[in-house]
């Protein structure tokens, strides 16, 4: 005879699975943080027969666009809107792992098409990708969620990063503009971008502070307890004089990323990459 209570138990925990997904825009850009076992697929790709994506107004995907939600301890909060909004940092990509799976969107991931995870760009929001080091310039499709490693700002699909040329690496420094499907095509390659050759430097901002007191007692503790280079920054936004605490110079993301790891260690978890 089956037990009804111990019936009823286990489809409550279904449905409450069920609608967990639904509402986090599904396993694979959520859940499945692991990039082990990812790779290119068998045989690597030809982009010259890939087009980019091309940017066309589209109504906000259903799921995948909830005003915050949280992975791994951190929240993120999801723009309203993308117009305008441009970033410089770190890229990564994925592959064969979630190849054929869901993303964020409820598209399915493809790793031969021109798509890009972002954390908190709506979904969709197409983007213009330049790698700041060879100049090369994309337009994806963002329609996912991702990536939720420190230090990264955009998770590009194979495709993608093999037009960019990063997939050897497995990062690059990249620079992405949101673009606006109603007012006209990609922006130019900027002239003052890193290219090949040149040494990029990166540093992690920490904090900025209104007080430059306390930017001063930030900046004396992360040298007291780990002997590191660490600068203030003054900037003026919108008539107020900001000082912001870096720890750098870097030389590599390799580094970049231990910094990180050092800093969580501290306490310290939202940085933002400055790359010059």
């Amino acid at each position: 005879m089956v037990n009804l209570r111990h019936l009823t138990i286990r489809i409550t925990f279904i449905i409450l699975l069920t609608s967990l997904i639904s509402g986090c825009g599904g396993w694979p850009s959520i859940f499945e943080k692991s990039k082990e076992g990812d790779g290119a697929p068998a045989g690597g790709i030809d982009v010259s027969r890939i087009r980019d994506a091309v940017p066309r107004a589209e109504p906000r995907s259903r799921s995948g666009n909830p005003r915050k939600y949280t992975v791994l301890g951190r929240t993120y909060r999801v723009m309203q809107d993308s117009r305008g909004f441009s970033e410089q940092g770190v890229a990564s990509w994925y592959g064969t792992k979630f190849h054929g799976r869901r993303t964020s969107s409820g598209e399915t991931y493809d790793m031969y098409a021109m798509t890009a995870a972002h954390k908190s760009l709506p979904l969709p929001t197409y983007v213009q990708v330049t790698n700041m080091q060879n100049g090369r310039q994309v337009i994806v499709k963002v329609n996912d969620r991702g990536p939720f490693k420190d230090n990264r700002i955009i998770d590009l699909s194979y495709a993608a990063a093999t037009k960019l040329g990063i997939t050897g690496r497995g990062t690059g420094l990249v620079e992405i503009h949101a673009l606006d499907p109603t007012r006209g095509g990609p922006r130019p390659v900027r002239n003052n971008i890193a290219m090949p050759g040149s040494d990029a430097d990166l540093y992690l901002q920490v904090g900025a502070f209104s007080d430059r007191n306390n930017a001063e007692r930030l900046s004396q503790r992360l040298r007291d307890s780990t002997g590191w280079a660490v600068r203030i920054q003054t900037a003026v936004s919108y008539d107020q004089t900001m000082y912001r605490v870096q720890v750098g110079p870097l030389q590599s993301v390799e580094q970049a990323d231990a910094t990180s790891m050092r800093l969580a260690q501290l306490g310290i978890r939202d940085m933002r990459m400055i790359i010059e």
